[in-house]
C-alpha cells in the first residue's frame, strides 16, 4: 500500500525517538571527526576536479573532446548507480547504523581505485580511452558509496537545525583545507618525485595511503541517533521514488546543487589552462585554487552568525549576489592577475553560504519528505542528490575538453591557436554570470526554513500514539 501522511499511514508502527539524542548539542570532537571524512574525500575529488583533465590531455595524451564525452558519460551512468546506493545504504541494519558501516567498508577500495586512476599505461589510443572510462567510473562508484552515506549521516547525528549546520560548517571547513592543500601540493609534489607519468603515479599512490585512514577517523568519532517517526521494514523502490518526486524542496535543493557544481567543475577544471595561455605562467594554478577555495574557509565561519540571524536560505541568497558581483568583476580586465584573484575571491566567498548550508538543507528536506509522505529516505534523498553534483561536474568537466576541442586546443604545446584561446575565455568569463543568475532565481523559491519548525513540531507530536 502506498505511504501517506505519517498520521494516515498503513502497515506501520510508532517508536518513541530518542529525544535527548536526537535534539542535544555535538561536542566538538565528534563535529571534528565527522568533518575529516570530507577532508580525506576532498583531497582526492579536488584533484579530479583540478588536474584530471589535463592528466588526461597532456600527460596521457588523449583527445580533449574525447574525454569530455567520456566524464560526462561516466557521470550520468554514476549517477544512476548512485540510486542503487541509496536504496541499498536505507536497507543497511547494522549495530553500528545504516550509514557509518559504508565508510568503514569502502574507505580502502577507494585508495586502491585512484591510484590506479592517476596511472597512464601505454595501451594505445582505443586502450587508453577505454582504460581512463573504466577507472573513472570505478573511482566515482566508490566514492558514491562513501560519499551518500557520509552525506546522510548528517542527518543521522542530530535533528536540531542550527546543530546540523555547524556539524556541515566543520565538515566544509574541514573539506576546504583538504583541498586547498592538494591544490598548493599536487603539482610541486609530482615534480619532486620525477614529473611526468611517474610523478602523477607516485603522488597518488601516497595520496590513496591516507584517505582510508582519515576516513576510519571519521567511523570511530561519530554516532547515529536519530530514528524515524514511522518505521516500515521495507519501503518499496516505487514508493519510495515517488515519495522523493514529491519533496518539492528537495527538487530544487538538486537544482540548485548541481549549477553550484557545474560552476565549480568548470572553473577547476579551466584553471590550470586559463593560468597557463591567458595569465602566461603555468605556476599560477596553485594561486588561483587557492583563490577558489581559501575565501570559502573564511566565509562558511562567517556564515555561522548569518546563519542563525538571516536563516540558511537567505543568507545563501546574500552569498549568492556577492558571487554574482565578482564574476562580473573579471569583464574589466581579463588578463589582470589582480583582478582574476580578486573576482575569484568574491566568486568563492559568495559561494560560501552554499557550501556551508547545502547538506543542512538537504537534512531538512529529510524531514519534509517525512511529514508530507510518511517515508524517511536519507539514503535515496542523499543519492539523488548526489546525481546533481555527478551531472554537474561531470558536464563541467565536459564542457571544458568540448570548448577546448571546438577551439582547436593541442595539449602539450607552449602557444594556442586563437580559436582555443577565445574558447578558455569564454568559459572563465560568462559562464560564471549566468549560473549564478540561475541559482539567485532558485535560492529565491525554497521556503522550508520558515515551515521547518511547524513540521518538526507535528513530528515530534506524531511519536505520542495518542496523538
Amino acid at each position: 500500500m502506498e505511504l501517506q501522511a505519517p498520521h494516515h499511514s498503513e502497515h506501520t508502527s510508532m517508536v518513541q525517538p530518542e529525544q535527548a539524542g536526537q535534539y542535544a548539542s555535538i561536542r566538538w570532537k565528534e563535529r571534528l571527526g565527522y568533518g575529516i571524512g570530507d577532508f580525506s574525500t576532498n583531497l582526492i575529488w579536488v584533484a579530479i576536479t583540478t588536474y584530471l583533465t589535463f592528466f588526461y590531455t597532456d600527460i596521457a595524451h588523449l583527445s580533449a573532446g574525447v574525454i569530455g564525452t567520456v566524464l560526462l558519460a561516466t557521470r550520468l551512468l554514476d549517477g544512476v548507480v548512485d540510486i542503487g546506493i541509496g536504496v541499498l545504504v536505507d536497507r543497511t541494519r547494522s549495530k553500528h547504523g545504516k550509514a557509518r558501516p559504508w565508510l568503514k567498508w569502502m574507505s580502502l577500495p577507494f585508495g586502491l581505485s585512484v591510484m590506479l586512476l592517476f596511472t597512464a599505461p601505454d595501451l594505445g589510443a582505443t586502450g587508453s580511452i577505454f582504460y581512463a572510462a573504466i577507472t573513472y567510473f570505478i573511482v566515482t562508484v566508490i566514492y558514491s558509496s562513501i560519499n551518500i552515506p557520509y552525506a546522510a549521516l548528517n542527518s543521522l547525528i542530530t535533528q536540531e537545525p542550527y546543530q546540523r549546520s555547524m556539524l556541515n560548517i566543520t565538515r566544509g571547513v574541514l573539506s576546504m583545507c583538504g583541498g586547498v592543500l592538494i591544490s598548493v601540493m599536487a603539482l610541486p609534489l609530482v615534480n619532486t618525485l620525477g614529473g611526468g607519468k611517474m610523478g602523477w603515479s607516485l603522488t597518488f599512490v601516497i595520496i590513496g595511503l591516507l584517505s582510508p585512514l582519515l576516513l576510519m577517523i571519521t567511523y570511530k568519532t561519530t554516532r547515529e541517533r536519530v530514528k524515524p517517526v514511522v518505521v516500515q521494514k521495507q519501503i518499496p523502490l516505487r514508493i519510495a521514488l515517488r515519495s522523493l518526486i514529491r519533496n518539492k524542496y528537495w527538487l530544487l535543493v538538486v537544482a540548485f546543487t548541481t549549477l553550484v557544481f557545474l560552476s565549480s567543475g568548470i572553473s577547476s577544471a579551466l584553471n590550470i589552462y586559463y593560468a597557463q595561455y591567458i595569465l602566461h605562467d603555468s605556476g599560477l594554478v596553485g594561486v588561483l585554487a587557492l583563490a577558489g577555495l581559501l575565501p570559502i574557509v573564511i566565509g562558511m565561519l562567517v556564515s555561522a552568525p548569518l546563519i542563525k540571524r538571516l536563516g540558511k536560505r537567505n543568507t545563501v541568497l546574500l552569498g549568492m549576489c556577492i558571487s554574482l558581483a565578482g564574476a562580473l568583476l573579471v569583464l574589466i580586465q581579463p588578463s589582470s592577475l589582480e583582478i582574476v584573484l580578486l573576482s575569484t575571491v568574491l566568486k568563492t566567498l559568495g559561494t560560501a553560504p552554499a557550501v556551508a548550508t547545502g547538506a543542512a538543507m538537504l537534512a531538512d528536506t529529510v524531514e519534509y519528505g517525512e511529514w508530507k509522505t510518511g517515508a524517511r529516505i536519507e539514503g535515496l534523498i542523499y543519492s539523488g542528490s548526489g546525481l546533481s553534483s555527478k551531472i554537474g561536474t561531470g558536464l563541467g568537466g565536459a564542457c571544458v575538453g568540448w570548448a577546448l576541442a571546438w577551439g582547436g586546443y593541442v595539449g602539450g604545446v607552449q602557444f594556442q591557436s586563437a580559436s582555443a584561446l577565445q574558447a578558455i575565455t569564454t568559459l572563465f568569463l560568462y559562464v560564471p554570470i549566468v549560473l549564478a543568475i540561475l541559482q539567485i532565481v532558485l535560492m529565491t523559491m525554497y521556503q522550508l526554513d520558515k515551515r521547518y519548525p511547524v513540521i518538526i513540531a507535528e513530528l515530534k507530536a506524531m511519536t505520542n500514539p495518542q496523538s
